[in-house]
């Protein structure tokens, strides 16, 4: 992505020299030769960055500083001064520029240095609408919690497209960690230095979303008293991730399959084409087909970003991992809430083990945050501690695990997945193509299993 720049200055020699070095580092610069020229092409366009003269005739630099601020107008501004008028500058700072460069410039990287220092410590844009800077590192597949075949055949999957442009439908229960999903795409593919915008299409007002998503130009409708640009422009490069996908409104969804067929937008109320590079990852907890059917779902959208669907299980159909979320989740709200609880107690897993979770992982989430500080327990998790639901109705004690050594999760977990083994293959009568459906794993990962762990089949 190419940054924008708004040079003003008075003087043609300043102007030529800093937009030489800034075009050959691909900046995009539009100049002008005073403060209202300026001020004017602020409020008309889109910069990533202004570069302002202090002393100019007509409007000075501290004036348009003072305009930009009053216009709501949030681009980051740097002053060019020179020794003799540090009061000024410091006068500058208090009317909101971010930073200065002294002339007569010392070198080109002077200049370059200082916009890359202003595109580290600025992302206000995207942090306003809610999307905070992530690094790859925690959305790689080691940090997602789970040992479960089905979500091992998603990260094959995602391993063998993720450097693709595909457009991934990523379907699922709430809760199931939809989000995550498309994350690790994003970060397991070559555009995991651009960005990731993510909006929710049912957390928006339908009267705003289009603009929210294509952006908008100055006087496009009643309060647009300036350009913005759309989410489609701020993922160029990047990825796009359309969050319930299945409450967009129909009038938009004619617009959305336009933007993914060809690869353009047009902002409300402009009449040019923008192009745009957009990688689209789309999630639903929705059965589309099932809107397409009742007619709250365009079919050729459907078809257009169905081209790859990845389905994340429920939580009751892996429960092979919930013994590891729970150590995963003790760990987090131990550094959270300042606790040291080490170990679950037998019949408290044994209630989140038997539980089907219909609000899937971020309802384990909440239960162990919730069990934990309420617990008054200082090492040890507790079925007390869990909300009655859990375990209304069940009989705790059947099938304890009073065999394990000690209440080690992290020990145990071998033991308890043996344990797990043992009575599937104890309710098929020793039938372990049937067992294999039950433990939702495939036939040779429990054949390998059996072996490993040397279960007794007569």
């Amino acid at each position: 992505m190419k940054n924008r720049v708004l040079l003003i200055d008075d003087d043609a020699a300043v102007r030529e020299e800093l937009i030489a070095i800034l075009t050959s580092h691909n900046y995009i610069v539009d100049q002008a030769v005073n403060g209202k020229e300026g001020l004017e092409l602020a409020e008309n366009n889109i910069y990533n960055y202004i570069i302002t003269d202090i002393s100019m005739p007509v409007m000075d630099g501290l004036k348009l500083l003072e305009n930009l601020r009053k216009k709501d107008i949030n681009v980051p501004a740097v002053v060019i001064s020179s020794h003799s008028e540090m009061d000024i500058v410091r006068q500058a700072f208090k009317m909101g520029a971010s930073d200065f460069i002294e002339k007569p410039f010392s070198s080109a990287d002077v200049v370059l240095q200082t916009l890359e220092k202003l595109e580290e410590k600025d992302n206000s844009f995207r942090e306003k609408r809610g999307v905070p800077r992530t690094t790859e590192n925690n959305y790689s597949f080691e940090h997602i919690v789970s040992r479960s075949s089905k979500m091992t055949d998603i990260f094959n999957t995602i391993r063998k497209i993720a450097d693709y442009k595909t457009t991934v439908l990523v379907t699922g229960e709430s809760g199931t960690g939809k989000e995550l999903i498309a994350k690790a795409i994003h970060f397991n593919s070559i555009r995991k230095k651009m960005p990731i915008i993510d909006i929710n299409c049912g957390g928006i007002p339908d009267t705003l979303l289009e603009s929210e998503l294509f952006g908008h130009v100055k006087g496009a409708f009643t309060d647009a008293y300036r350009p913005k640009k759309g989410l489609f422009e701020e993922a160029d490069g990047g990825t796009l991730f359309l969050d319930e996908m299945g409450e967009l409104p129909l009038a938009l969804q004619v617009k959305l399959l336009r933007a993914l067929q060809e690869d353009e937008i047009r902002p409300l109320g402009d009449s040019k084409i923008i192009k745009v590079d957009v990688r689209i990852i789309a999630a639903t907890a929705k059965n589309l087909r099932l809107e397409v059917n009742k007619g709250n779902f365009r079919e050729d959208l459907f078809y257009r970003i169905n081209v790859l669907c990845l389905e994340v299980p429920p939580l009751r159909q892996r429960r092979e991992d919930i013994p590891l979320l729970v150590s995963h989740f003790i760990d987090k709200f131990n550094n959270r809430l300042g606790l040291k609880i080490q170990e679950t107690a037998p019949d408290c897993l044994q209630c989140l083990m038997n539980y089907d979770w219909p609000g899937n992982v971020r309802e384990l989430e909440n239960v162990i945050e919730r069990a934990m500080a309420l617990s008054e327990e200082k090492d040890i998790l507790v079925a007390d501690m869990l909300p009655p639901e859990l375990y209304k109705g069940k009989d705790i004690a059947e099938d304890n695990f009073s065999y394990f050594d000690n209440l080690s999760i992290k020990k145990n977990s071998r033991k308890l997945e043996k344990y797990l083994i043992s009575r599937a293959l104890a309710e098929t009568k020793g039938n372990k193509t049937r067992a294999a459906v039950i433990l939702e794993i495939s036939l040779p990962a429990l054949l390998y299993k059996i072996k490993e762990y040397k279960i007794n089949l007569e």
